[in-house]
């Protein structure tokens, strides 16, 4: 019998007091604790605290790239591994890892050809993906004929050209400088409002969690907590990268970074 599709009503991402602690030889770390967190379809939530505090875990968790020790976690309705299978999710890494023997337009059609889709359909997906984040004309380019930002913006086309409910994205412009974050998250911006897919974001900028999100999840240090989540929505949809000067922004953004603070405030 066919897994059931997720259902407008309920939870993209539903976390109820999950943690994850590794085993190791010199005793056990404890990388994640009590988690609770509920995330609607369509929304836009950032991940961000301190490095190593368990964000990307988190995220890998949802993709079912590791496993909690506790609590619960279901993906549009399912389990982790239910929704892994579904190919409810894509997901998109801190580098591109894009393969550079293989053009563009074969980068993003991999997923397609490892899911047995069919060529003229591939093709069309490629064609249609390639120009939602504006690579038209460089599908028969390769990776290292293309800048950081561009390799970027097709990892997004990649993960977004099987048509996944979810996707999952793990500071992907974390290695890129200033002027061309800020153009890549305008684009991101963009796509969102296009696409309505439901969006995790894991990133270390302050500015970049408030500006792209519904929400931002503020972590504290290992093991990882929610100290915060800080609402966003007031800023609207359509956000001009100069909102990033306004006083509601700011406010915002100080809210986050108190929050970081906080978090600090952690002894175990």
């Amino acid at each position: 019998m066919a897994t059931p599709g997720p259902s407008a009503s309920q939870p993209a991402v539903s976390i109820a007091g999950l943690s994850l602690t590794y085993e190791t030889a010199d005793g056990p770390v404890y990388a994640l604790a009590d988690i609770d967190l509920t995330v609607a379809p369509g929304e836009f939530v950032s991940f961000i605290g301190p490095s190593g505090c368990g964000k990307t875990t988190l995220l890998r968790c949802v993709a079912d790239l590791e496993q909690p020790t506790g609590g619960l976690l279901r993906v549009n309705g399912v389990d982790a591994g239910a929704a892994r299978l579904r190919r409810d999710y894509g997901f998109v890494f801190q580098s591109p890892a894009l393969y550079p023997w293989r053009t563009i337009a074969r980068n993003v059609a991999l997923p397609l050809e490892i899911f047995g889709v069919p060529r003229a359909e591939r093709a069309e997906r490629v064609a249609r993906h390639l120009d939602l984040v504006h690579l038209t004309g460089f599908g028969k380019k390769f990776p290292w004929q293309l800048s950081g930002g561009m390799q970027s913006r097709a990892s997004i086309a990649r993960a977004l050209c099987f048509e996944p409910k979810l996707l999952l994205m793990d500071e992907p412009f974390g290695a890129l400088d200033e002027i061309v974050r800020d153009h890549l998250n305008a684009q991101l911006l963009a796509l969102w409002r296009e696409t309505s897919k439901t969006i995790l974001f894991v990133t270390h900028s302050i500015p970049e969690a408030v500006y792209l999100s519904s929400r931002v999840v503020v972590m504290s240090p290992r093991p990882g907590r929610i100290i915060d989540v800080v609402d966003c929505t007031g800023l609207g949809r359509e956000r001009p990268l100069d909102i990033r000067e306004s006083p509601e922004f700011l406010r915002l953004a100080q809210r986050v970074r108190q929050g970081l603070r906080a978090g600090h405030a952690y002894d175990d």
